[in-house]
This record gives structure tokens, C-alpha cells and sequence, in this order.
């Protein structure tokens, strides 16, 4: 990683460019590496609260502003070939007096042949005044790679005298991936501490730990998952595609060495209320990796460029809490006015067009989840293959997916009963999507509550049904037009064909036992690791 940085920062400097902008906390590391290149320059150091700073011993040799030491260093490029070192200036940069100072040094140093002075702005915050946008080169620290991670977590062990098996340290590395090396190191650290060595269930603390940064950005939003594949009435197809892609994500480092492609993703479209939004939280919890979503709502800036730097960190936050589920929802109106000219729109187009190109190049495990209603309002682009792995349609449920649907929310509510005439009310919902039949089970429950009686009956479902109307009967003109948007487009359709009600118990149970098989699977391969762990580890472990 840092051999990486290095020669991708001295091409920098030798190419001249003039004002390099380092967007990185860690001062340590970055004062390594333009130790590394500095080839017999002359350093000189702002701290931003301290005045002039001597690079190499960190003693602050002299208290000023940021303006007096610029105008005191600026002509020093004609005597020495030189590195101008700004740290956590940022909040600086929109007065038009450093703009100034910093431009006159920026033009010396490119079109002067006895004028050498790169400089080099360190800070956590990215902030780039206008006036000098074409001056700077953002230069972003690249993260460790999965070999490098690997790497470190061997040295770590080494100088611990633990001993982890090579497939654990694959598989962790794997987990790690998307952190810098100093949070590698730090939950390395954590780890050793919890338990005194290193193995599968250290990656529940990697994720801990990567929830930490999502809640500290504030640009994603960490969504906890309770619901489970089989809380999931029909959507039998989407169901076992998923069940498919689990046994990718479950095994990863297996899987990517196999020569399997990483997921990328879904989209989901179809009538609101059918279960777009769970199957997304189904999906995370059965591939066992954390949830977030994005909310290109609150990726707004009311600066200029704000709102595109923003949409740069939450996707690369993204990575870095990766492997994740990255929930888009109702993403036809993230996006809506792009291609439209004008104010709101120009920026949401550029924004669309920032999140395609991520979504084409990306090569990390982020598994997106788009879910749409209304599918023609998505740019044509957004569609074409190769964005997703798949694009499922969800319809209204048929029979068997209703009776599958009501019969989930009784016994979540402990109020199933043999006496309940399930088929009959089914026969009553056709039209009803999966919210209308949980509000008809939720409003039974309620009547037979206030009523005092223990045992809910099909009256009481019944009695419900007519007081609830059903989403297809309200917004009949809606669902329509979605239906009509739909119809010529390539969609997998996420339920099989209709069932009957003989027939409805198998696929269910088929991914019922898939599922649990592989769970089965997964908890004997960690059994047979810990048992073929060296014996004082596992001492130690005890």
C-alpha cells in the first residue's frame, strides 16, 4: 500500500503538479511517505494551531498564521527545490489571501524553470476553493489490498507467537477489506484482547466495528435486520436465486479463488406493498453481512461540488464496511429529473452518472438492492445488463402466496390456530398486496383484544377484510400504469406461476431445506477448524 502511494506521489511531483491535496487523518503515515520522496528537497511544515512546525522533530519552532508563513516561504522555490506541507488548513481556504498566496507559488512552480515548490495540503476534510480547482490533485491514500491486509494480520500474529490457520486469515482478510491499515491494526489489536487469538467469529467485531464508521460519516444509515428469508410470503424465483448467491457470500475467499464472480447486486421492481423492502432485509440477513442505505436525499450540499463529494464518501464508505447489502430504495425517485436541465437536476444527473460509473467499475463486495415501483421513470441506462445480476418484477401475490402471506403474521402474532379457515379468506383478497393482508391479520387481532377473547377466529379475519380495501382497487389507475411500464421489459418475475394450494407447501419447504442444509454446512466447517486449531490455542480459547 505505502510502496503504492510512494510512487504514485513522487509521478505526481515530477510531473509538476503543483498543489497536492492529501485527504487523510493519518499525519504519521503521510509524513512517511513524503519522507520517502523528498530526494534531498527542503521540507517545510504549517500545522494549523501550531504556526511552523520542524517536519522531522514535530517542535513547533515558531507560532504564526497560515498567511504570514506563506508570504514568508513563497519565493524559497528559487533557491531550493522544496515541499510546502499545509496541514488541517482547510477551514482557511476560502479566504481570497492564502487563495492568493497559494496561486502564486501553484504558477511559479509550473511555469518557472528555477521555481521548485510542490505543495501538500493534508487534512481529513476535503475542501477546494474554486479559484483554485485546476491547481489541485485530490490524492486519495490507497487502501491496503487483500494480499496486503493479509500481510499484516501474518506479522501481527508472528509478533504475537499465535498461530491462525491460512484459510481464517483469508477469509478475515477478506472481512477487512475497505479499512486503512491503522484500523486493521486496531481491531487486530481488539480481537487479541477479547479472546487472546484469532478465528471466524472475529468478523461479527470487524463488523461492529465498521458500524462505528458508518454512524460517525452520517451519510449512510445503518438499518438493523430482523426479518428473515422465510418471513417472506411466495417470491419463490427471488427466493432461490438468493439462496444461490448466499452460498457465494458465505465463502467468499473460496468462491473469488474458484474463479466465481463477486454479486453485484438486484433490482426489485414492481406493485408497492409486495415485499420489495423486506426481501432487502432478507437479504442481508441471510447473506449475513450488514445493511445501509442509501439516501441520495441526504447527500445534498448546498455547495457547489458538495453534494457529488458526499455521493465520493458514501460509496466509498461503502466499501469500506464491505461486504454489505447497499439498499437503494424506491431509487426512481433518488434519481428523478435526470437528463432534465436546470438548478435540482444537474446536480442529481451528475450524481447519477457518478453512482453508474461506480456501479460498472467496482469490484469490491458490495451487493446493491434497488427497489423501484414504477420502473419507467428509471433512465434507460440504469436498466442495461451488467449494472445487476438480475432484475426481478414482483406482482400481487397469487392464492397460495396469500395464504403463505397471512398465515407468517398470525403466528408472528402467536394467534395461528388449527380452527382458522385461511383459504376462505384468500378467496376474498384477490388484489391485496402483502400490507393490506398484514393489516387485515392486525386489525382482527386488535377487535378480539377489545372484546376480550383469547382465540381469534375466521370471523374476526373476516370481519377485518371488510374494512380494509385493497391497494389495487384505491390506486387502480396507478397500478395500471405500472403494470403497463412493465409489461415489454425483460423482468425475471420473482414468483413462480400460480399454485394451487396442494402444490404450495413445496417449493417453500425445498429453499426451507436448502437454506437450513447450508447453514448446516457452515457450522461444521468452523467445528472442523476449531478442532484442527493447534491445542493451546484452544486452551487458551477454553
Amino acid at each position: 500500500m505505502k510502496n503504492s502511494a510512494r510512487d504514485l506521489l513522487s509521478a505526481y511531483v515530477d510531473s509538476l503538479y503543483p498543489i497536492i491535496y492529501i485527504n487523510h487523518f493519518d499525519f504519521k503515515v503521510i509524513d512517511e511517505i513524503i519522507t520517502d520522496i523528498t530526494d534531498n528537497r527542503k521540507i517545510v511544515e504549517y500545522n494549523n494551531g501550531l504556526g511552523i512546525v520542524d517536519f522531522k522533530a514535530k517542535s513547533t519552532m515558531k507560532e504564526c498564521d497560515l498567511y504570514n508563513f506563506l508570504n514568508l516561504v513563497k519565493d524559497d522555490g528559487y533557491e531550493h527545490d522544496m515541499f510546502i506541507v499545509l496541514k488541517d488548513v482547510h477551514s482557511q481556504l476560502d479566504k481570497p489571501e492564502i487563495v492568493s498566496l497559494l496561486k502564486y507559488i501553484a504558477e511559479r512552480n509550473l511555469y518557472n524553470e528555477n521555481y521548485n515548490a510542490s505543495v501538500f495540503i493534508i487534512s481529513s476534510k476535503l475542501c477546494i476553493p474554486d479559484e483554485l480547482e485546476d491547481l489541485i490533485t485530490v490524492f486519495d491514500m490507497p487502501l491496503p489490498s487483500v494480499s496486503e491486509i493479509k500481510n499484516i494480520m501474518v506479522n501481527f500474529t508472528k509478533d504475537l507467537e499465535i498461530d491462525v490457520a491460512d484459510d481464517v486469515l483469508s477469509e478475515i482478510a477478506l472481512s477487512f477489506k475497505g479499512l486503512n491499515e491503522f484500523q486493521v491494526k486496531q481491531i487486530l489489536n481488539l480481537a487479541y484482547q477479547d479472546g487472546g487469538y484469532l478465528d471466524f467469529d472475529d468478523k461479527r467485531l470487524i463488523l461492529s466495528q465498521k458500524e462505528q464508521l458508518i454512524k460517525k460519516a452520517g451519510l449512510l444509515e445503518m438499518i438493523p435486520v430482523n426479518e428473515s428469508i422465510e418471513d417472506i410470503g411466495g417470491l419463490e424465483n427471488l427466493k432461490e436465486w438468493l439462496y444461490k448467491k448466499e452460498r457465494v457470500f458465505n465463502q467468499l475467499d473460496k468462491a473469488i479463488k474458484f474463479g466465481v464472480d463477486i454479486p453485484k447486486g438486484i433490482m426489485i421492481v414492481g406493485m408497492p406493498g409486495c415485499g420489495k423492502s423486506l426481501a432487502a432485509k432478507a437479504t442481508a440477513k441471510l447473506f449475513e453481512i450488514p445493511l445501509v442505505r442509501l439516501d441520495v436525499g441526504r447527500l445534498l450540499g448546498k455547495y457547489i461540488g458538495e453534494s457529488e463529494e458526499n455521493m465520493r464518501k458514501a460509496l466509498k464508505l461503502s466499501e469500506a464496511i464491505s461486504p454489505c447489502v447497499l439498499w437503494i430504495d424506491e431509487i426512481e425517485k433518488a434519481f428523478s429529473g435526470v437528463g432534465s436541465s436546470g438548478g435540482a437536476s444537474d446536480v442529481t444527473t451528475r450524481l447519477f452518472g457518478q453512482f453508474l460509473t461506480w456501479m460498472q467499475e467496482k469490484e469490491n463486495t458490495v451487493f446493491i438492492v434497488a427497489t423501484a415501483n414504477d420502473i419507467s421513470k428509471i433512465p434507460a441506462e440504469f436498466l442495461r445488463k451488467g449494472r445487476f445480476d438480475e432484475l426481478f418484477y414482483v406482482d400481487f401475490p397469487n392464492d397460495e402466496e396469500r395464504r403463505k402471506i397471512i398465515e407468517i403474521h398470525l403466528k408472528k402474532r402467536h394467534k395461528w390456530n388449527k380452527d382458522l379457515d385461511i383459504i376462505s379468506l384468500v378467496k376474498l383478497t384477490s388484489g391485496y398486496n402483502g400490507a393490506d393482508l398484514e393489516a387485515i391479520v392486525k386489525d382482527a387481532i386488535e377487535s378480539c383484544f377489545i372484546e376480550g377473547r383469547e382465540q381469534l377466529t375466521t370471523e374476526d379475519l373476516k370481519s377485518a377484510q371488510k374494512n380494509i380495501k385493497s391497494i389495487s382497487s384505491t390506486l387502480e389507475k396507478r397500478i395500471k400504469e405500472i403494470k403497463e411500464a412493465v409489461k415489454d421489459m425483460d423482468l425475471k418475475p420473482a414468483t413462480q406461476s400460480e399454485m394451487t394450494f396442494e402444490q404450495g407447501e413445496k417449493p417453500v419447504k425445498t429453499i426451507r431445506d436448502r437454506f437450513e442444509e447450508s447453514r448446516k454446512k457452515h457450522e461444521e466447517s468452523r467445528k472442523k477448524h476449531e478442532e484442527s486449531r493447534w491445542p493451546w490455542t484452544v486452551i487458551l480459547k477454553e
